[in-house]
């Protein structure tokens, strides 16, 4: 049973599956049939209505499975107008276009058509498990509807998530801390400001001193800077009324020896009064594999077959539900590999390249096969050298 990733692709961008609501059901209605239809045993679990997260698996049962991992929702298009339809996934050229086609239905549909040619292969061996997710954009609340489930998840020996490196492998990503700041004024008539206190003057004092900010730590070796963005600003009832409430929504990036539990207070403490509150609307820690793992340098090695040049360490700035199965799945090393396009992340006019989903199809082929024949417990020190990556 042959399934071809860029029609699979394409049906997926075709179910709208925008992140509020979400409403990941059809999709998982549509991936269930097809895999059930090629022997996998699949699994549906909700965290609310219509927002369906999905397991297959299909496994021999000797030795731990390898986990391929992708969400189902996506962002919303936005408010800039498209030229063409974000739901249509028209292919022009080597582009197939439309919402989610980068991130992440391309890799979704690579990795379930991967494992779906590979079915009678996998059946004889440690197999594999793909967890398909919902509602990853606003905190990866599907993947921890499904790490809170006792034993859903099961055991894996690796994981890989398919998220959008064009192909690229990553060996990780920073951290997300997202933070309300709240500030409190007095309400007034809008004719006599001076009888009230503004919290929207407070909020746009935080905003100011947010746009300078800069954390006094060193770039990581892999992943690069920790950021703070300032991403909403809501404040005010009417225009003619002194506003007695503002906030402020801030998207804080981290990287490794930054703990998140002491950043809301220091925030807290270098913005001052103005500050009247500072939740946590999101916490997700980073994800960093030990680029010397063995399996890594294979992984490293397939991949690049299908690259002009060598590879070096990267991570990548988003986050995903890696954050969550990384403890879900303690000791298995995580790569992200996928074939969409980092810079069309929430873009308007989003696209992945058609050439790219039909490579990457071939490389998670290649990582399943090498995983059910064992290469990674088999490969001698020799050919561990021999994989030349500046990985230090």
């Amino acid at each position: 049973m042959l399934i071809c990733p860029v029609d699979l692709t394409r049906k997926l961008v075709q179910i709208e599956t925008v992140n509020p609501p979400g409403n990941e059901r059809r999709c998982v209605a549509l991936l269930e049939k097809i895999l059930t239809d090629a022997g996998f045993v699949t699994r549906r679990y909700e965290f609310a209505e219509g927002r369906t997260s999905l397991i297959a698996t299909c496994s021999g049962g000797r030795g731990l499975p390898i986990c391929f991992t992708g969400h189902l929702d996506t962002v919303p298009i936005g408010s800039r107008a498209w030229s063409v339809d974000p739901f249509e996934a028209e292919i022009i050229g080597d582009k197939l276009y439309g919402r989610g086609s980068s991130d992440m239905k391309s890799g979704v549909a690579a990795f379930v058509c991967a494992a779906i040619n590979l079915a009678n292969e996998l059946r004889g061996g440690p197999g594999v498990v793909l967890v398909l997710t919902a509602s990853e954009e606003t905190g990866c609340q599907g993947a921890q509807h499904l790490a809170s489930l006792d034993g859903v998840l099961g055991d894996v020996g690796a994981v890989v998530v398919g998220e959008m490196t064009a192909n690229y492998p990553l060996l990780g990503h920073k951290g997300a801390l997202w933070l309300d700041i709240q500030t409190e004024g007095i309400t007034a008539h809008g004719s006599t400001p001076e009888n009230g206190v503004n919290a929207v003057y407070r909020g746009a004092h935080i905003v100011t001193k947010l746009e300078n900010f800069g954390f006094n730590v060193a770039p990581h070796h892999i992943l690069g800077s920790a950021s703070v963005s300032v991403g909403t600003f809501t404040g005010g009832v009417t225009t003619n009324t002194v506003p007695d409430s503002a906030s402020v929504g801030v998207d804080v990036r981290t990287i490794p020896g930054m703990e998140h539990s002491s950043i809301k207070d220091s925030l807290a403490q270098y913005l001052g009064d103005d500050v009247a509150v500072v939740e946590s609307t999101v916490d997700l820690q980073g994800v960093l594999t030990n680029p010397d793992n063995e399996w890594v340098r294979e992984v490293f090695a397939t991949v690049r077959k299908y690259h002009e040049h060598e590879l070096e360490p990267k991570g990548a700035s988003y986050f995903t539900d890696a954050s969550v199965l990384k403890n879900a799945y303690p000791g298995a090393p995580i790569i992200i590999l996928g074939p969409g396009e980092p810079s069309q992340a929430h873009r308007t006019d989003e696209y992945c390249y058609i050439t790219k989903i039909q490579t990457a199809t071939k490389i998670y082929q290649d990582l399943m096969r090498n995983w059910a024949e064992g290469r990674t417990e088999l490969a001698t020190s020799a050919e561990s050298e021999s994989i030349k990556l500046n990985l230090r």
